[in-house]
């Protein structure tokens, strides 16, 4: 890299990380001059104007997701165990995010009810990352992994719900077991999109672990 290009890359660091902390609106341009030691000009020199400068946090964002989240997953069997990957990742990074906070959560807030480029940059890429749900599941349809009459939409829409929760719990109310609850959601979830055969496997090995006395006493009068 030049050194141009790597003093770009260093201000988008330290604006993401602010971005984080304080929202993209919390975002200036004499905040981060501050920050890196530089002029604003120097600053402005790198970028058009904040609005570029937002959206370009935004992208590197979507840009760190994708490398933490999205393509680890697609190196997973395709199917169920790929879209558990997926949301195992998902819950991983959002964990790690409590402290400093989501870009898509809080943009969200932030751009709900804001028309322009930056809320369209956020919402293109959130449809993205749920687009990329979609079609996993599709294929956990296709393969057989969750029954046929599973509704992508509605699963997708269920766990970004999930994800939604954990973030409220654990950033804003500060509750603990918050991840967990979220997982042990999943699991749930997913169960109740399973073929029918295979959720009565589940839920009979679950009664066996739970019970294993009943679970043995019923072995043996089937024998």
């Amino acid at each position: 890299m030049r050194k141009g290009e790597m003093t770009r890359a260093a201000i988008l660091d330290v604006a993401l990380d602010l971005a984080s902390r304080d929202g993209l609106e919390g975002l200036t341009i004499g905040l981060l001059a501050d920050k890196m030691n530089m002029s604003k000009s120097g600053v402005f020199a790198h970028f058009g104007s904040r609005e570029d400068l937002q959206i370009e946090v935004v992208k590197l964002y979507h840009h760190h997701f994708e490398q933490e989240v999205f393509y680890p997953s697609m190196k997973d069997p395709r199917g169920l165990l790929r879209l558990q990957a997926m949301f195992a990742r998902w819950v991983k990074r959002v964990s790690v995010e409590i402290a400093s906070g989501c870009i898509y959560i809080s943009g969200a807030v932030e751009y709900d009810d804001r028309p322009g480029a930056i809320r369209e940059e956020l919402a293109g890429m959130v449809r993205t990352w749920k687009n990329a749900l979609r079609r996993c599941v599709v294929q956990c349809i296709d393969m057989g992994h969750l029954a046929m009459d599973t509704d992508p939409d509605q699963l997708v829409f269920e766990m970004y719900g999930l994800i939604l929760a954990l973030h409220h719990d654990a950033r804003f109310l500060k509750l603990p077991g918050s991840v967990n609850r979220a997982e042990v959601g999943f699991e749930r979830l997913i169960k109740s999109y399973q073929p029918q055969a295979d959720a009565e496997h589940g839920a009979a090995a679950e009664a066996g672990k739970t019970n294993p006395k009943s679970a043995v006493k019923k072995t043996a009068s089937s024998v």
